[in-house]
């Protein structure tokens, strides 16, 4: 045997021996999000060693004392645990119906522009214009036209280093009609947009292959159409999975089951794998459970910090994932 070729024989038979599991990481970083800042003490979520997190505020909460303190402690706790914070703008009717009338332009100006100046003060540089914008309990769903708007107000803030999540939508039936009339609405900047917002719940929580029917697409779109349909008119955007994750129970659909929460935390791991080029963060919502309760439970604990089995799945599929 040649010799020479020793150096390049034991090389290619060392990267052969390289475990799959290394070949197999992704490069989108993963946090949590979650209300409630005993997050960041709890010893399980400190074992994850997880480095972001989002939190959602009222549009208006510069107004209202008492969430303004809830924000301000969650805040300050992330920032102690060394964690950054997505913080995105929501309604502040999410319950109500009839809904309140979104906020004027002016007023979005003033109330977010003051909560932006407040926490861009004490570190947050992530941002959404407005939450979920086209599910129907946010005044946004109607108004693609206005959403855009919210977008080109918000990029006027000073707001040094920050990074903006320009749309935020969920994978629900004409999502990408949403998405086509907000690119239509906002114009250039929209086409220029840097980051997108998925919360791809359906897809994650009904396991969806590509392979299903026409109804099910319909119905369900997927994490593969929204970016298409973004791809239409903006080439540079990058996807964020600013709220996903395995539930553990959610109305008549998804019945209390922890096991099955299980299953699709390891599911939804499997979609970043597939995306990795286009999504470059995943947060899961959330981190506290409550009881299973048929309103929403997605939590990787339960409401006193003992692990479920989406936690160990969620724990284990980790070190595939950037922090």
């Amino acid at each position: 045997m040649n010799r020479r070729l020793l150096p390049s024989l034991l090389i290619a038979g060392l990267l052969l021996a390289v475990p799959a599991s290394a070949s197999a990481k992704t490069n989108v970083a993963v946090g949590i999000g979650d209300q409630s800042p005993a997050m960041f003490t709890d010893a399980n979520w400190k074992a994850l060693n997880l480095k972001k997190t989002r939190y959602f505020v009222e549009w208006n909460t510069i107004d209202q004392p008492g969430e303004l303190q809830k924000a301000d402690a969650f805040v300050a706790a992330a920032r102690a645990a060394g964690v950054s914070v997505l913080m995105h703008i929501s309604t502040d009717d999410i319950n109500s119906q009839p809904r309140k009338p979104l906020p004027s332009n002016s007023a979005y100006k003033t109330k977010v522009g003051a909560l932006v100046a407040r926490y861009r003060a004490l570190g947050v540089k992530d941002w959404g214009v407005w939450n979920e914008a086209n599910h129907k309990s946010q005044p946004t769903a109607k108004s693609p036209k206005r959403a855009a708007e919210f977008y080109k107000t918000f990029r006027k803030f000073k707001c040094s280093g920050c990074k903006i999540v320009a749309l935020d939508v969920l994978d629900q039936a004409g999502v990408e009609r949403y998405i086509a009339s907000w690119l239509k609405a906002a114009g250039s900047l929209g086409n220029k947009a840097r980051i997108i917002g998925i919360h791809n719940y359906s897809e994650v929580n009904r396991k969806l292959g590509e392979k299903r029917s026409a109804s099910s697409f319909k119905r369900y779109p997927g994490t593969t159409r929204i970016i298409k349909a973004v791809r239409k008119k903006n080439k540079v955007a990058k996807f964020w999975l600013t709220e996903t994750g395995g539930l553990a129970s959610f109305g008549n659909g998804f019945k209390c089951d922890r096991n099955r929460q299980s299953s699709t935390t390891k599911f939804m791991f499997s979609l970043i794998k597939k995306h990795d080029k286009n999504v470059e963060r995943l947060y899961s919502y959330n981190y506290f459970g409550n009881g299973c309760t048929p309103a929403f439970d997605g939590g990787l604990v339960e409401a006193n910090g003992t692990p479920r089995p989406a936690y160990n799945t969620f724990k284990s599929q980790l070190k595939n994932t950037q922090r």
